[in-house]
């Protein structure tokens, strides 16, 4: 009788099993989106998915639909293939530049409404077209969706670059003292790569910080647990004065003045520590007056650099590093409520304090 019930409780295992490996081969699970704005605001939608059938010799699986929304997309894209298709598994959701200048945010809102999307599906802005370069075959990489969401994790963190979530976009949208931000990326011909930082007044897309200045925009928004800077110091006898520094860390504070008349100053302060990787320059770094002054020259040109970047931010009216928030921490909540920040924000006094600490330098060391 036990090996009657013990063969009947295997074969029901088995069962099991074969259904389960017949469900999933029936699902097109969806790991990379792409979002385009076309003519009269309708939405180009592709998606790519992997192929999981072991008799077929397609690897993934590429469907473009012309919609009003992206719901009606997943419509015409299971009319399109035999796999009911599902958005579990994606990863990441990549924005046309034309569709981030119009606004996203209804588009990430209604991703956010999908119970089966998680919150941590990264937010992309691509300069261009975001479903060609989803549709592209780059020689060196299998398969694109999952070479640029690796490019983002691994290749953006040490640059400055950090992804951004559907939930930290959200977060920031609703909040009235910031504004959300996101990498842009940007296909080069025989690759992608990182082209900066988004930066967006509300949900629309006004500027970009570039990749090469995206990490002192980093230093002066958030601490820094990692990463590494080429630097050309303005030097009229060697105009060749250059300074990589690596693993940088750093811890930024934020002070807020008032002023009269609803005026406001603000320090920002930005304590970074990090390793000389090579220096170009004339000057010797064993010798520790010489060290000093390098640290001066670098702490004057990332202050210099972050004040800029903040005048042209204030120009646009896109409050990316948070400052409202500070300002709106300073104040109660009826004095932050009659203030309005979006105007008041390009007025405001802002400096910014760098002071570099080099741990060592390599073979001098």
């Amino acid at each position: 009788m036990s090996r009657l019930l013990a063969a009947i409780i295997m074969m029901c295992m088995l069962t099991g099993c074969g259904t389960e490996q017949r469900i999933l081969e029936d699902l097109g699970m969806i790991q990379t989106a792409s979002y385009d704005l076309e003519e009269n605001n309708k939405l180009r939608v592709t998606i790519n998915m992997p192929v999981s059938a072991t008799d077929s010799t397609i690897k993934k699986m590429l469907l473009t639909a012309v919609t009003d929304s992206s719901k009606e997309a997943r419509l015409l894209f299971s009319n399109q293939t035999e796999l009911t298709v599902v958005s579990g598994q994606v990863r990441n959701t990549l924005f046309g530049l034309d569709l981030a200048k119009a606004g996203i945010h209804r588009h990430v809102d209604t991703l956010l409404r999908d119970t089966s999307m998680s919150l941590g599906v990264k937010v992309t802005i691509i300069n261009g077209k975001a479903g060609e370069l989803l549709s592209k075959n780059y020689k060196q990489h299998s398969e694109t969706g999952q070479y640029i969401n690796r490019m983002l994790e691994k290749r953006g963190s040490g640059n400055g670059i950090m992804p951004s979530s559907l939930y930290q976009f959200t977060r920031d949208y609703h909040d009235d003292g910031i504004d959300p931000i996101a990498p842009i990326v940007k296909d080069t011909g025989e690759d992608a790569e990182m082209d900066g930082i988004a930066l967006f007044q509300d949900d629309r897309y006004m500027m970009k910080i570039p990749a090469k200045k995206a990490l002192i925009f980093t230093l002066f928004k958030r601490n820094l647990k990692q990463g590494e800077i080429i630097i050309h110091l303005e030097n009229k006898k060697n105009p060749k004065d250059i300074v990589m520094l690596s693993n940088i860390m750093s811890k930024r504070k934020v002070k807020v003045h008032h002023l009269a008349n609803n005026r406001f100053k603000v320090d920002i302060s930005a304590s970074i520590r990090g390793s000389v990787l090579e220096y170009t320059g004339n000057k010797d770094l064993v010798k520790k007056e010489q060290r000093h002054k390098i640290e001066e020259e670098i702490s004057q040109y990332i202050s210099s650099q972050g004040e800029q970047m903040i005048k042209d931010m204030q120009k646009n009216k896109v409050d990316s590093l948070g400052i409202g928030q500070y300002v709106r921490n300073s104040l109660s909540y009826a004095e932050w409520k009659s203030l309005n920040w979006r105007n008041v924000y390009p007025q405001v006094e802002v400096n910014c304090h760098a002071k570099v600490l080099i741990k060592n330098y390599g073979k001098y060391s």
